[in-house]
């Protein structure tokens, strides 16, 4: 069985995980699997990309099977993190096009933050999200300590990772953790509208998008609008600028490319 599948719908792509026996917890192979999947969605003709699960379960992170060691000898963690889940979170989030992450069950651990790293998320009201680490006396990884105060603040932050409880999908739209719950029985729908509508948008301004809020956690004001100044000038100078600017005088629907130039 494939661990992660490949649906190419032309212009963006589905990308499923799929050990759904096992929730979609991640092994070597699952991990080896999604970095493919993602390098592959890098190509220009893909203009967005779905990530869901397969089954009852968004991601219950790692597989803690997968990572056991003999002899009583203590693993090396961070061994895992830097050679997996690092360059996944780093993946997803240089990828120059929206992706959209449809949560259909539990996202646990790692799962919940893979979720969170994502452009926009949509669960379905019956998932749930729980920073699960410390019930196993660990830390949050998979960018989790980055993610959770800037999306909820410190406060909320904190309690999710300390008490590793779990919340619905409506306290995480609430919240700002995520953009919409929906029905169940709606989920894959509206998110494959979602990410067709996104593939249609004018893909080289989502990817300036992107890059200006990844940077602006970082940057002062001044940098950042230096920033704004530096990535509208590339903006301006595409393609899709042109075709929007002529669309709006002309009062029709603009027909974007995507191209760089």
């Amino acid at each position: 069985m494939d661990e992660v599948l490949i649906d190419d719908r032309g212009a963006w792509r589905v990308i499923t995980l799929n050990r759904p026996d096992r929730l979609n917890s991640f092994n070597e192979a699952m991990h080896r699997a999604l970095a493919f999947a993602l390098d592959a969605a890098a190509d220009p003709a893909c203009r967005a990309v779905l990530l869901t699960g397969a089954g009852r379960g968004f991601c219950a992170g790692q597989d803690l099977a997968d990572v056991t060691v003999s002899d009583g000898a203590v693993p090396d963690l961070g061994v895992t993190i830097e050679t997996f889940y690092n360059p996944l979170i780093r993946r997803i989030r240089a990828l120059r096009k929206p992706v959209v992450c449809a949560v259909n069950g539990i996202a646990a651990g790692a799962g919940a933050n893979i979720a969170l790293s994502c452009d926009i998320v949509l669960a379905a009201r019956s998932a749930k999200f729980i920073q699960s680490f410390a019930k196993i006396g660990l830390v949050p990884d998979s960018g989790g300590t980055w993610f959770l105060p800037r999306l909820i603040g410190d406060a909320r932050a904190t309690a999710l990772a300390m008490l590793a409880e779990p919340i619905t999908a409506d306290t995480a739209e609430q919240w700002g953790l995520i953009w919409r719950a929906v029905d169940d029985n709606r989920l894959i729908n509206e998110a494959e509208a979602l990410t067709h509508r996104l593939a249609e948008q004018p893909t080289q301004g989502l990817a300036l998008i992107k890059q200006a809020l990844a940077q602006s956690a970082s940057n002062t004001l001044d940098a950042q609008l230096d920033l704004e100044r530096d990535l509208q000038r590339q903006a301006g100078r595409t393609p899709d600028y042109a075709e929007g600017v002529d669309a709006f005088i002309a009062k029709r629907a603009p027909k974007f490319s995507g191209r760089p130039g």
